[in-house]
């Protein structure tokens, strides 16, 4: 087994393997994810500095039972045991990290020397360093190297400056024109072949350093970002705002900027192509309409495997926590069961992978640039722009009731028809010290009685409130009345 990647069949097979005790390390990738080809190349290299271990791949969507197992939510992801136990993980595409995780896991590369925790150079051998430093080559940026300074280097202001000026109109997007890797992304791609400008594009998903740089150099914390002439224009929205108005064919005009047909894309009417089939993707117009309408079924939808209740995949469950997270009402479908739709969406968004999460009919993207937003706060803002509001939970309605008076009572009944004794002499005697209150009539909102004894930590009625505080029921109302304190009480 040593010096090999095996692919692995079966979550019996894996066990089998770690409970010999052997090291093992478990790469867990997708064939849509650059990082995780990149990090294959990686992880193949040390397979051969480390021989004694064992390095398996596991295809993370094809394996959800395996992928369960580890919780694998993202990839590149990796898996570490020693000793029949996990002992390490690891998230992200870091060679720097992996070769010092390996190390530490597998022991040295040469016998009698302990495992260096320091560097790439200490931890890897020589075939993995070949493979790293041309990892860092095609990215533009060593991760072998430390994150990016708060500020920017002259070398690299100077990289992102050529980089900008490369093309007289340049956009830096996710993905390629081709295959764009986000809605926003593809939004962008296709106003400029309506516009008919020749365009450069820069995948920012390859490479971290111009990524993160761009975003101090530009002050422009998203992507996809345009430029015209080395000038920013700005992201999606405006440069949709732009080309409605007829703004971005005047920009584009005033700085000289030719247009062309080449990138015109060809539209076609529904039904045009041969046999009722769209030319522009290959799908019948019937399985085109069908998907349109699923798109369009909600403001948010999730085409995800499984269900929110019942994900099956991690992938898929990491989108919905974070749109629970983000308190978003959402549709989903379960592509699982109808590979119609499952194969035809990956046509018709041009997107090979779920979950693909849509906003108002446009595509999001997958699980690792969902979860990219939400850490950079752009998902809210998305959410916000298009105009999809938190829903309110019910923790949230109680809060907002409890605080709707400064005094508020929550009884069975109405002030003026109590249905409980307790009630009614709560009612009495908040009367009786001429206290202006609110009430809810607990027997009319099963959902609210429940929720109100869990968030008060209280398990009867009534309750009362003062200023969003709970004072107690009927026997602590009583009790403050008798004291002369009830009045006080409620003035504070």
């Amino acid at each position: 087994m040593g010096g090999s990647v095996k692919d692995v069949e079966s979550k019996e097979e894996l066990d089998n393997v770690v409970r010999q005790g052997a090291p093992v390390i478990l790469h867990f990738w997708a064939s849509w994810c650059e990082a995780s080809k990149h990090m294959d190349q990686v992880f193949s290299h040390l397979s051969t500095d480390f021989p004694h271990a064992v390095f398996f791949r596991v295809e993370a969507e094809e394996q959800p039972v395996i992928s369960e197992a580890y919780s694998v939510s993202a990839v590149p992801y990796f898996v570490f045991f020693k000793d029949g136990k996990t002992v390490d993980t690891m998230e992200g595409a870091d060679p720097s990290s992996l070769a010092n995780k390996v190390a530490k896991v597998a022991g040295s590369i040469n016998p009698g020397e302990a495992a260096a925790p320091a560097s790439l150079g200490m931890a890897a051998g020589p075939t993995v360093l070949e493979t790293v430093k041309e990892f860092a080559k095609e990215n533009g940026a060593s991760q072998v190297e430390s994150q990016l300074p708060s500020g920017l280097s002259d070398t690299l202001k100077i990289r992102l400056q050529k980089v900008i000026e490369t093309q007289p109109v340049m956009l830096f997007m996710k993905g390629s024109p081709e295959e764009p890797k986000c809605g926003f992304s593809r939004k962008v791609v296709e106003i400029l072949r309506e516009e008919k400008v020749k365009f450069g594009s820069f995948d920012i998903l390859l490479d971290t350093e111009v990524r993160e740089g761009l975003k101090k150099f530009s002050n422009w914390p998203t992507f996809p970002q345009l430029y015209c002439k080395g000038e920013l224009l700005g992201g999606c929205d405006i440069a949709i705002a732009m080309h409605e108005s007829g703004e971005l064919k005047e920009v584009f005009r005033d700085h000289g900027i030719e247009t062309s047909d080449l990138n015109e894309a060809k539209e076609t009417e529904p039904g045009s192509g041969k046999g009722g089939i769209s030319e522009s993707t290959g799908l019948s117009v019937t399985l085109t309409s069908r998907l349109e309408s699923l798109i369009n079924s909600s403001p948010v939808i999730l085409f995800m495997k499984g269900k929110p209740d019942e994900p099956r995949c991690g992938f898929s469950r990491k989108v919905v926590e974070i749109l629970q997270q983000e308190k978003v009402d959402f549709g989903s479908f379960d592509i699982l069961s109808d590979d119609e739709v499952r194969q035809g969406l990956k046509v018709h968004s041009n997107w090979s992978s779920y979950p693909q999460l849509y906003i108002k009919g446009e595509l999001i993207g997958g699980s690792d640039i969902v979860l990219e937003m939400q850490k950079s706060g752009e998902l809210a803002r998305v959410l916000a722009e298009k105009g999809i509001t938190q829903k309110e939970t019910l923790e949230d309605r109680v809060r907002n009731l409890i605080n709707s008076s400064p005094t508020m009572l929550f009884m069975k009944g109405t002030p003026d028809a109590p249905k409980c004794g307790f009630s009614s002499k709560v009612v009495d005697a908040l009367r009786a010290e001429n206290v202006s209150f609110g009430s809810f009539d607990i027997l009319t909102d099963e959902e609210v009685r429940q929720g109100l004894k869990v968030f008060s930590n209280w398990p009867t009625f009534p309750q009362l409130y003062y200023k969003g505080e709970l004072i107690g029921g009927c026997d602590i109302i009583m009790e403050l009345r008798n004291n002369g304190e009830l009045k006080s009480t409620l003035s504070e």
